[in-house]
């Protein structure tokens, strides 16, 4: 998410390989994009010391990508939570997202309406607190739509608020005890009757930053106008990855057309066919090679990452159907790599496989021990899995 003319649609392409629109005016974006970007992780095949071929993600000389679902939204200017430019599209398409990716201009060639500015003329860190706003302020008015009705539930029909308040919020999938904890975190104790619009504004802002994590991905840092406000961001202890996403653009292109060797999040590539290529694409190439010497990436893969595995806190781990071979029915080996919650069990992976093999579970086997283990055992990331159930999948 983001205003105009951040690079949004270039994060997007260069991380699903993707072909949107991709131009230098407000609204590229109308209709939310989906498409599909990896997290990368170590693989287990090459610890097992098998060969693998995945059916369900894609491994590469030992680094296993795993899909996951990334939305390309219209991008925001002030005043869209009350409807400007396109920001009542944005903010319902943006609800269905577990994280918020920020992309903002960190060069700051970009003024708050997204239009080109000289490089250092825009202030980014404006732009991070007035998108944050309008979030906040867009959930303030969903609750303030039905304020009435609210407060009569709660006061008069003697309904628990986060009850209530859950159920106005249904469409953002938030839980009532997302709201209590909100709740008791601002010490919010009033009656919903007493509440001022701006308890509602600071509850909002709560709700929000415990349902909708951001990760920021501070685009262009390869213009020099970029370090000072790197350095601000620093400052403010929020999780943000330097990113250039015309660069990984360039390399995943590159590795198509097989001129390189590059893998999405490595610090480095290697051309192929030196003699294939042209004056202006090395000339590209060099200074993509100084990005990635100055940064370490081009920071698309590193935000991915953090965002599945640090905020959500997710782990992967390998269901097999022979815990000796680690192969599927079909022979296939270590076939799927599953991400779920740090908090999952065997069972929840069960269910997760199939609802039958989780209506029917048994026991679990540990691939690596081939000791059974229980229902309620936790798995941890890197755990190869067999599911035992009295229920065979269709």
């Amino acid at each position: 998410m983001g205003k105009a003319n951040v690079g949004k649609s270039t994060f997007f392409n260069a991380a699903t390989d993707s072909s949107i629109p991709i131009a230098n005016f407000p609204f590229t974006t109308i209709n939310p994009n989906i498409g599909v970007a990896f997290v990368r992780v170590n693989c287990v095949c090459k610890e097992m010391g098998v060969l693998d071929n995945p059916i369900t993600s894609k491994c590469i000389d030992g680094i296993r990508y795993i899909p996951i679902k990334l939305i390309d939204v219209a991008g925001l200017v002030p005043g869209a939570h009350s409807g400007r430019g396109l920001g009542n599209k944005f903010l319902d398409d943006a609800r269905q997202a577990d994280v918020l990716v920020h992309v903002i201009d960190i060069s700051g060639s970009t003024d708050e309406e997204g239009r080109p500015v000289n490089p250092g003329e825009g202030n980014p860190l404006f732009d991070l607190e007035f998108i944050e706003d309008e979030f906040d302020l867009w959930i303030r008015s969903l609750i303030l739509r039905d304020w009435d009705k609210i407060i009569r539930e709660s006061e008069n029909l003697k309904q628990r608020i986060e009850t209530v308040l859950s159920n106005r919020l249904s469409g953002l999938s938030i839980s009532e005890q997302l709201i209590r904890n909100s709740l008791d975190h601002i010490n919010l104790i009033k009656k919903p009757s007493e509440w001022t619009k701006e308890d509602l504004l600071i509850l909002s802002k709560q709700i929000r930053t415990r349902s909708k994590p951001i990760i920021l991905a501070a685009n262009k840092a390869d213009i020099s106008s970029s370090d000072i406000n790197i350095e601000k961001l620093k400052n403010l202890k929020r999780p943000f990855f330097p990113t250039v996403c015309e660069a990984e653009l360039l390399l995943r292109r590159a590795s198509h057309k097989n001129l390189i060797y590059y893998l999405p999040g490595d610090s480095s590539f290697k051309i192929k066919q030196s003699e294939t290529l042209s004056n202006k694409q090395n000339e590209a190439l060099e200074v993509v090679s100084g990005i990635l010497h100055r940064f370490g990436s081009t920071g698309i893969q590193q935000v991915i990452n953090y965002a599945c595995f640090e905020i959500l806190q997710n782990i992967v781990v390998y269901p097999v159907e022979d815990e000796y071979k680690f192969t599927d029915k079909k022979g296939n080996v270590f076939p799927d790599a599953r991400i779920i919650s740090n908090d999952s069990t065997a069972k929840n992976l069960a269910y997760l496989i199939h609802n039958d093999l989780g209506k029917g579970f048994l026991y679990a086997i540990d691939a690596r021990t081939k000791q059974r283990i229980g229902a309620e055992h936790k798995l941890k990331n890197g755990d190869i899995i067999k599911i035992v159930s009295t229920m065979s999948r269709n």
